[in-house]
């Protein structure tokens, strides 16, 4: 069983940055593919970023060049960096974690995650 706890979240205005963290529990976090997630209001959740355990990241096209996702697994807690933020990222993220690796295409999915953290909120003012 792995707990994962989001922090980090925040009011930014339009063009700052927000540095969540997301600390899980349990002795095998190196080998987890790590996510994260957001949903914004009356939208549905969506895929931000993935990093494996040897560090490879996935982005999408929206997150990449302004957010950087990292992991620092002596302290089993995953990164995502977000710079030039938009009124547009405003939403909950959230963390997710797989067990095992995985490739891009499947670390977009959400059903392949097997835990989830609560979520913080993330709000971007114009």
């Amino acid at each position: 069983q792995v707990q994962l706890v989001e922090s980090g979240g925040g009011l930014v205005q339009a063009g700052g940055s927000l540095r969540l963290s997301c600390a899980a529990s349990g002795r095998t976090f190196s080998s987890y593919t790590m996510g994260w997630f957001r949903q914004a209001p009356g939208k549905e959740r969506e895929f931000v970023a993935a990093i494996d355990w040897s560090g490879g990241s996935t982005y999408t096209t929206d997150s990449s060049g302004r957010f950087t996702i990292s992991r620092d697994n002596a302290k089993n807690t995953v990164y995502l960096q977000m710079n030039s933020l938009r009124p547009e990222d405003t939403a909950v993220y959230y963390c997710a974690a797989k067990a095992g690796p995985a490739g891009p295409a499947v670390v977009a999915l959400q059903g392949r995650y097997n835990y989830w953290g609560q979520g913080t909120q993330v709000t971007v003012s114009s």
